[in-house]
């Protein structure tokens, strides 16, 4: 097996332990949509995109959402952790350095970008979110906490990554409502949306 296989195993693994449901699938969801949006991303980016959340995977020393006043400040400190939890999984691997630091850099933008493959990372992962995750965290969060996540979800969206979101259609009728009311909400569009 080569360093790359390596570390995506043993990524899967880490992440498999996961208390949230919708984690594993999420990672290869992240995957999928960052290969749909461009297929010919390098193995930082890849990689990057299945760890991108492994810091909710290791329920002891997870970042805390209740320990955070701010919502961006909490989702900052988990991509943080995250890159921190990676690094020696790449490393164990054998993992070129040049392609463990970018990857780590990857995960540790990931929620707010700020360059070409940063942006792109962050597409992927929202859309993953809509089509993955918020029926699972809708079950689980109820509908004004849900509209809530996917406002901050949708905002950060490119405008390719809304018209993707756009055309998601779930199988229950309130989450879908939902996801138009997400789409059509003035305050996403006060945001230049």
């Amino acid at each position: 097996m080569d360093s790359v296989d390596c570390a995506k195993q043993k990524i899967r693994a880490v992440i498999a332990g996961s208390r949230v449901p919708e984690d594993p699938g999420h990672a290869d969801n992240t995957l999928k949509w960052l290969l749909h949006l461009q297929p010919d991303v390098g193995v930082a980016l890849q990689l990057a995109a299945l760890a991108h959340d492994i810091d909710r995977a290791i329920e002891e020393v997870k970042v805390q959402r209740a320990d955070f006043d701010d919502y961006n400040a909490f989702k900052a400190a988990h991509a943080r952790h995250g890159a921190e939890l990676l690094r020696p999984i790449l490393t164990a691997c054998d993992v070129a350095r040049d392609i463990v630091d970018e990857t780590c850099r990857l995960v540790t933008i990931h929620e707010v970008g700020g360059d070409p493959d940063a942006d792109l990372l962050k597409d992927a992962d929202s859309i993953s979110y809509f089509d993955v995750n918020l029926p699972l965290y809708y079950q689980r969060e109820g509908w004004a906490e849900t509209k809530r996540r996917s406002l901050w979800g949708y905002q950060r969206l490119s405008a390719r990554a809304r018209k993707i979101v756009g055309n998601i259609d779930y199988e229950e009728g309130a989450i879908n409502r939902l996801l138009r009311e997400v789409i059509h909400d003035k305050s996403v569009r006060l945001y230049g949306c």
